[in-house]
């Protein structure tokens, strides 16, 4: 694993953090293991940008690696302590800290060299170290309906092993769940850290999200065009009934409301704007062709009058 995090994601010291998502987002969707199985390299470059993102995502710990203070890793550098220093302390039981006089028998010396030394070693197991552990990034593909109305995914984690993701109902493209405790193991009486996935929405052939509005258009026939009526559309939720005003034209947009998604902060749910586009018959006939000349010669109008060039 590199050292430099900033060289893990291909970027340089200077990235604003913008660039730092998006060199992480496309190493992800390039390089995740189980998206590329037969490239071996793959799972390295993954781990190695997911730590490297984890760490410089947050400001206040890219200022501390940039300073210095903690690792690629998110670890606490470790103090340099040369024995000079350490022995001229109090918490040493073999130097500085004991005083002697000629009163003293060897006894007395002994008794107060084991007293010193157990009381060093109760401060030294207070002061062990611990430390929570650091935090896991991962990455999930799911589709446009389990991120609009919610779901539960399983993935395969780079290490071995399964997680089961809560999709909450309104998962934008790009949102990060915090799954608390599912990080790596903390160090001493540290916490486990978390495990935070970020999601990607697949496209959908229908639908498409825009805030917490769903957009989709609708193909509809000559005759609903002219006569109107009510058709079937679907939805997030399944199909309904969608009446069509007579005389509709193509571009014309109906909005549907309270069929769209509800988001993460909303506090209710966007509307399904529908789109329509009149689409001609496979096959125009003789008869729908006389019958339209007839027409055309009794109401024919100009749909591009005022129009200029």
């Amino acid at each position: 694993m590199s050292n430099d995090p900033y060289a893990a994601l291909g970027l340089k010291k200077t990235a604003t953090a913008d660039e730092i998502k998006k060199a992480y987002r496309k190493i992800a969707r390039d390089s995740h293991p189980d998206l590329n199985p037969d490239d071996k390299g793959a799972e390295a470059r993954f781990k190695a940008a997911s730590v490297a993102y984890d760490l410089l995502k947050d400001p206040e710990q890219r200022a501390r690696f940039d300073r210095g203070e903690i690792d690629a890793t998110g670890a606490e550098r470790p103090e340099r302590q040369f024995y000079r220093e350490y022995a001229e302390t109090g918490g040493n039981p073999y130097g500085g800290g004991m005083q002697f006089d000629d009163s003293m028998d060897a006894s007395d010396i002994f008794a107060e060299f084991l007293r010193q030394r157990a009381h060093a070693e109760g401060a030294q197991r207070h002061q062990r170290f611990h430390a929570r552990g650091a935090d896991r990034h991962y990455t999930m593909e799911v589709s446009f309906l389990d991120a609009a109305r919610g779901a539960t995914t399983r993935i395969t984690l780079p290490e071995g092993g399964t997680l089961d993701v809560k999709i909450p109902q309104g998962t934008a493209d790009g949102q990060t769940i915090r799954l608390r405790g599912k990080g790596a193991p903390g160090v001493g009486d540290g916490k486990p850290g978390d495990a935070l996935v970020t999601i990607f929405v697949r496209e959908h052939p229908v639908f498409r999200r825009e805030g917490d509005d769903v957009l989709m258009q609708l193909p509809i026939g000559i005759d609903e065009a002219v006569l109107g009526g009510k058709v079937p559309v679907p939805t997030i939720d399944g199909q309904v009934q969608l009446t069509i005003p007579r005389g509709a034209s193509s571009g014309q947009k109906l909005r549907m409301r309270g069929r769209g998604i509800k988001g993460w902060t909303s506090k209710k749910r966007g509307d399904q704007i529908v789109e329509l586009k009149i689409v001609s018959p496979p096959k125009i006939d003789r008869e729908l062709t006389e019958f339209m000349e007839k027409w055309r010669k009794k109401h024919g109008y100009d749909p591009r009058k005022g129009m200029k060039t």
